[in-house]
């Protein structure tokens, strides 16, 4: 994604598609999971392609289990590098969890203990998937809900060393760092500030909601609730400080008009631009 594409972007839904493909607004773009996309034909890959002709695009995986104890899947690294090169996305990103343990598959994204052990075979999994794609990838950091005492890591040091062994980019998520300051009582601000810039290649920016049992006791990392003031807040600090970078504004449930989500793109577009000028002044 080139400077003057440095804007902001919309996860992208089949609900969307009519509206997505018909806007023009300038540095629109889109991201989608790639998995929803692994097949060799059809209407749903002949939609992404009529996107992709109109807009850039962005890959999200959420299964390659980065944080698994073994190599990503060959089959599945496969299929993601024949899509990308059949998209030829602008970015490629993977969470920081794990979803294989053993052989067995769990549908969720779940937490690493950030060991020594663990950041190995993470970097190792970062350099496979890097190897088999023929590309950088970033890795986003992940909501938390409870503490673990097992770690042997902060996060942020955690993130940067994985950026620094593999040369991957880091994809910060500022929802999930405001829910897990929160729901662990830390400093949101303290770790926007320390993530290095210049690792940074793409941001996220998503609503959270109450757990409905704990209420303000816990935060949950939902995406179906507009992007709220406080991570507003957060986002402004952390572009105020490292500059504009590509923005995307995720929503996955209660789904609203196609037009009330390019509003918010239209904030962060907003953002990106003073982040634009002051880091030129």
């Amino acid at each position: 994604m080139t400077e003057q594409k440095i804007l902001a972007g919309l996860g992208l839904k089949p609900e969307h598609f009519d509206g997505a493909l018909a806007c023009s607004r300038p540095g629109l773009w889109f991201e989608v999971h790639p998995e929803n996309y692994f097949v060799a034909g059809g209407p749903r890959l002949h939609w992404l392609e009529a996107i992709r002709a109109a807009h850039p695009v962005s890959l999200h995986g959420v299964s390659l289990s980065l944080g698994g104890d073994e190599a990503p899947d060959a089959s599945h690294l496969a299929r993601l590098a024949g899509l990308v090169r059949r998209i030829e996305p602008v970015l490629v990103s993977e969470h920081l969890a794990w979803s294989r343990w053993r052989g067995h598959y769990l549908p969720d994204l779940l937490p690493v203990v950030r060991s020594n052990d663990a950041l190995q075979r993470i970097a190792d999994n970062i350099e496979r998937t890097q190897d088999a794609l023929g590309r950088r990838i970033a890795v986003e950091n992940p909501a938390h809900y409870l503490h673990i005492d097992e770690h042997a890591w902060d996060e942020v040091d955690f993130l940067a060393e994985l950026a620094r062994r593999t040369g991957c980019g880091l994809l910060l998520d500022v929802n999930n760092v405001h829910v897990s300051a929160s729901n662990l009582d830390f400093d949101a601000g303290g770790y926007i500030d320390r993530v290095p810039a210049g690792a940074i290649t793409e941001i996220h920016l998503a609503g959270h909601s109450r757990d409905p049992a704990l209420g303000a006791g816990l935060l949950i990392d939902s995406h179906d609730e507009a992007v709220a003031p406080e991570v507003w807040r957060l986002y402004r600090r952390l572009v105020r400080r490292c500059g504009p970078r590509p923005t995307l504004i995720e929503r996955d449930g209660k789904l609203p008009a196609f037009g009330e989500l390019l509003a918010e793109q239209q904030v962060a577009s907003e953002e990106l631009a003073l982040a634009t000028e002051s880091s030129e002044a």
